[in-house]
Order: structure tokens, then C-alpha cells, then sequence
């Protein structure tokens, strides 16, 4: 497959440089405009790549070299950028950062496999010429990460800006191709180390109008479709076959002789919003139909064969999760039951005893025999790696699995003891997960992890959940027959 849409890899310095205002200012300027964006966000950030897709419109995708593998990587990514005008990655951290002083999964290795030129953003605060040093730095350090032009961020006034232009194009021979001044106001909310989810926000269209206001002004935005639109062809390889799911091969969709979808259920709301677009096009893909629930605002748990909960901020939600108590009710009694349940995270969070959050205290399902603590640092922060050591509905023993974790939430001491170090499916190589050891707590057919997968690095998952909710539902059916 052969791929020649317009594309470019917005880049920085370090985090923190004006990579997700300028992402998203571009996005919503060329789609005010008219044309068809794609967005992606390099690596594993679901908050981004939520405002990338409120931007653009159109579902962002995470590509992420950890997480799978570079042919992976492209075959996402032409899926991904299919129809469009143009496709917009958002780096993450620094150009050359990756896990290791080698720069391994870094932005500016994507570039490459993407063959995507780099327009790079740079803080420019209290400096000039040494600007142009440090873009030099990065042209020099990899010649061949295909740099193409440059964004001044946190410009000080014209004259400024003039040094600044004269010194990165004389010195770099790279185009300036925008200078956003110090902005009086904080665009996007911030919490934590990133910014407020959409999902949470009153204002958000308000704050992408604000983003696509100043790439109008600000911006060269002809110059930079121009870079984007030199992007070479690129190739993009056949899908591999697919991948045995824990139960054995499930049937295709179209089977007529699978019988009806079974239903699995996927919390949505403003306390669990992070899912990878690819996880849900995965279950349904395995023949599951997506039905969203509400934990917050449903009374009860509708008629679902499975559970998928995601992650978010249920902290913030406490309250009103904790009050619903005739959904947690419904639940506790679906998952006694035998309801296969799939929760990372915010949602493992959910499914325990309680939760003690500024100064309250919160009951919660009461599934898992853990009470949760939270604590202003992240208690687990990165990449991680599984080794699967126990019997669980959804995953091989001896299988290895690479995800990531994200989470001020942890397991207090003592209730680890009461879950038993027998009941986790993984053994950490990488992480911390509920104890710095262990992760993926498990309770009959449910299964809680502090770690985030992607399906397309487990591909085994997504079939093995729609497999467990088959058995779920032929079960609760012979039950309920005469």
C-alpha cells in the first residue's frame, strides 16, 4: 500500500514547549478551512489525543513504538490517514527523547519510519542566537530526521522575533514558519502533569477556537501545508494474520452461525473517558457490539454480556459515583454473577472497596477487596512490561505484554495482603502497577490492571474478552430457559 498524503511530526525541544497548542490550532484551522484532518499523538497520551480529535474532528490515533512495531506503526497509520488532506502528529516530550540515552521510540525515530517532516516548536524565552545553536544541535545530532521548518514560541515582540528569523534561516537554513507571542491567558486547563480532559471542560469549544484564532494570526499556514505536502510516498505493508485469543479462535462476525452480538458494555462519562479508538473497533471487530454505560448517571447496569472499563479521573467523580448506588448495586450483583469484567486503572479503581480522596471517603462496587488511597505524585508513571504468571479469562500464562501506566491512585497497605499475592495474573518486569511487583488483580471473571494495553500490541485481547462474554451469554441464557 502506497501513501501520499500530506503529513508533519509537530515537535519540540522538551515537554512543555507549545507541541499541543500549535497540534491543535493546526487542526482546527485547516478543518475550519475545509480540509479533512488526520490526527495522531505519539505515544501512549489519551488526553491529547482527545482534544487532537475534538480538533480535527475525526478520531485521533496513538502511534507508539513500544507499544508495537514500526510495521504496525505504519499500517496504523494509513489506516488512520486514509481520505484525509492532511495528517498532524503531536510529538511527545523532546524530539530525541525516547526510554533510554539512545533515544529508542523517540518522536524522531517515528519521523523516520513515517518519513513525516519535523516542524519543530521552541520556546524562546530569554534567548536568540542560542536558539539557532540548539536547533543546529538537533540537526546535527540525527541528519537524518527530516527537519523542515520552525515555530517561535513564547516570542518576547517584533524585534525579538526579527533576531530569532535571522538567526535560525541564516544559520540553519530552515524556514520560520510562525512566531506566537506571550500570551496573556492559559489556553487549555491544566491538571496534574497534562491537561484537563475535554470531556470535563464547559468551555472546550470556546478553547479550540481560541487555538485555531492564533494559528490563523500567528502562523504561516500555507508555508506549513506546503512542507507537509512534500512529504515523499510512503509504504505501508499488508495486515498480518490474526492472533488466538485466550479461549481459542473466535469466529468470524460474519458467521451466520454465531448467533446474536454479544454486548459488551464500555463506561463513558466524565470520570472514564481513556480508550484507544483501535481497542473499540478491536471488540467489534471480534463480533462484539459496543454499549456504552454511564456509571453516573444510569440507574442501573443495562443487560451487557461483558465489561470494558476504561480509565479516567474518578477521583474528581467520587461523589457521584458513590451516590449511584443502585448502578453499584447492579453491577456488584452482575459481577457475583459471573459478568466477564475489563477494567484498567481509573476503572480497577472503581470496582474496589472504597476510595479515600481529599479528605472524603467513598464507597465504591466493592468487587475487588481493596480500598484505594491518592496521593499528589504519580505512584505509577510510564511504560510497562507483564509477565502473565496466573490463570485469568483473557490473557496465556507465559504471555508478555507491553503497556503503560498513569495513576496518583494506589492500592493502601494491608488490603494487598487481603487480595493475596496469589490472585495478580502479571508479574512486573517494568512498572509499578498495585505493588510495585504485581499487576492485574483478578476475582472470579474479572480482572483489574493499572495498566493500559493497545490492542493492536495485544491483539489476543480484544477476542478473548468477546469469547468470555459469549460464554456469559450462553450461560445466563440456559439459565434463564425453562
Amino acid at each position: 500500500m502506497h501513501l501520499t498524503v500530506p503529513r508533519l511530526l509537530v515537535a519540540g525541544l522538551r515537554g512543555g514547549s507549545g507541541k499541543t497548542l500549535l497540534s491543535l490550532g493546526l487542526a482546527a484551522s485547516f478543518r475550519s478551512r475545509g480540509r479533512v484532518v488526520a490526527p495522531f499523538k505519539k505515544g501512549p497520551d489519551y488526553i491529547d489525543a482527545s482534544w487532537l480529535t475534538r480538533a480535527a474532528g475525526r478520531p485521533c490515533r496513538n502511534l507508539d513504538l513500544f507499544l508495537f512495531s514500526p510495521p504496525v506503526a505504519l499500517r496504523s497509520f494509513a489506516r488512520g490517514a486514509a481520505g484525509a488532506d492532511v495528517a498532524i502528529i503531536e510529538g511527545n516530550r523532546g524530539l530525541f527523547d525516547g526510554m533510554d540515552a539512545e533515544g529508542t521510540f523517540s518522536s524522531g525515530e517515528l519521523a523516520k519510519l513515517l518519513k513525516a517532516p519535523v516542524l519543530i516548536s521552541i520556546d524562546v524565552t530569554k534567548v536568540t542566537r542560542t536558539a539557532a545553536a540548539m536547533i543546529l544541535g538537533c540537526q546535527t545530532m540525527d541528519p537524518t530526521v527530516p527537519l523542515a521548518g520552525v515555530v517561535l514560541n513564547q516570542v518576547a515582540g517584533s524585534r525579538h522575533e526579527s533576531v530569532l528569523r535571522q538567526a535560525i534561516e541564516g544559520v540553519c537554513g530552515l524556514p520560520v514558519l510562525g512566531a506566537i507571542p506571550r500570551l496573556q491567558e492559559e489556553i487549555f486547563p491544566e491538571r496534574h502533569l497534562g491537561l484537563v480532559p475535554p470531556q470535563e471542560s464547559a468551555k472546550e469549544e470556546d478553547f479550540l477556537a481560541r487555538a485555531s484564532e492564533i494559528a490563523e494570526k500567528y502562523l504561516d499556514l500555507e508555508g506549513i501545508l506546503q512542507i507537509a505536502g512534500e512529504a515523499p510516498s510512503l509504504e505501508a505493508f499488508r495486515e498480518p494474520g490474526r492472533v488466538a485469543p485466550r479461549s481459542g479462535p473466535a469466529p468470524e462476525p460474519s458467521d451466520p452461525a454465531r448467533g446474536p452480538r454479544p454486548r459488551i458494555g464500555v463506561f463513558v462519562d466524565a470520570a472514564f473517558q481513556f480508550y484507544y479508538p483501535e481497542n473499540l473497533e478491536a471488540l467489534e471487530k471480534a463480533g462484539g457490539e459496543i454499549v456504552e454505560v454511564s456509571p453516573i448517571s444510569d440507574p442501573v447496569l443495562p443487560a451487557v454480556d461483558a465489561l470494558y472499563l476504561g480509565g479516567g479521573f474518578p477521583e474528581t467523580m467520587a461523589v457521584a459515583l458513590s451516590g449511584n448506588t443502585s448502578f453499584l448495586t447492579s453491577l456488584r450483583d452482575a459481577a457475583q454473577g459471573g459478568l466477564p469484567i475489563y477494567a484498567e486503572c481509573g476503572g480497577a479503581v472503581y470496582l474496589g472497596q472504597r476510595l479515600h480522596y481529599d479528605g472524603g471517603s467513598y464507597d465504591l462496587a466493592g468487587i475487588l477487596p481493596v480500598e484505594y488511597g491518592f496521593q499528589t505524585r504519580p505512584r505509577g508513571h510510564g511504560y510497562t512490561i507483564l509477565e502473565t504468571i496466573r490463570e485469568n479469562p483473557f490473557f496465556n500464562v507465559g504471555e508478555t505484554l507491553r503497556g503503560h501506566e498513569f495513576h496518583y491512585t494506589f492500592m493502601l497497605s494491608g488490603e494487598g495482603e487481603r487480595a493475596g499475592r496469589e490472585a495478580f495474573a502479571f508479574r512486573l518486569h517494568r512498572g509499578y502497577g498495585f505493588d510495585g511487583r504485581h499487576d492485574g488483580l483478578i476475582s472470579g471473571n474479572v480482572m483489574a490492571c493499572y495498566t493500559h494495553i493497545h490492542a493492536l500490541g495485544s491483539p489476543g485481547w480484544a477476542p478473548s474478552l468477546v469469547r468470555a462474554a459469549e460464554g456469559y451469554s450462553s450461560a445466563f441464557g440456559e439459565e434463564a430457559a425453562p
